[in-house]
């Protein structure tokens, strides 16, 4: 009798256990689906507006990109003839060599100026790379090389 009652009393204990079980791995389950649910609804509502800043970030560096193309076209804003300015892009956007077309035109014997030009629209500012040029042109880090090659 007693091997009876101790076995009936591990499956009461074992069945209980498993009714705990069950019941916690429901309450995880919907626990779960619930933060789920809340998950989505902050997504869907952060989605347009993480929509909305990605093309705003888009639409000001192509603004920015076009502006550094056009701007020798605007006398207001560049002083130099057009044809003076080579676009490079990076690290820097404009070689300028100031008065190089009027030596080549046969019109002037004036001194070529040497300019490195970097374009910045709105509250743009120089990124890291870019101040150290300009820290080295200041500094008079600068120098002509001729490099030759023999084939």
């Amino acid at each position: 009798m007693a091997l009876e009652d101790s076995l009936f009393g591990l499956f009461i204990g074992l069945t209980i256990a498993f009714i705990v079980y069950m019941a916690m791995k429901a309450n995880l389950r919907h626990r779960i689906s619930k933060v789920e649910a809340e998950f989505r609804v902050a997504w869907e509502e952060q989605k347009a507006g993480i929509r909305k800043d990605a093309t705003d970030r888009s639409r000001v560096v192509i603004k920015g990109k076009l502006a550094e193309h056009m701007i020798p076209m605007i006398p207001e804003a560049f002083r130099y003839d057009p044809s003076d300015a080579r676009f490079i892009g990076a690290p820097i956007d404009y070689i300028i060599f100031d008065g190089y077309t009027r030596v080549k035109d046969g019109n002037s014997d004036e001194p070529i100026i040497v300019v490195l030009a970097d374009i910045k629209t709105g509250n743009a500012r120089l990124n890291k790379t870019e101040r150290k040029i300009k820290e080295a042109v200041e500094a008079g880090r600068v120098r002509w090389e001729t490099i030759r090659l023999d084939f």
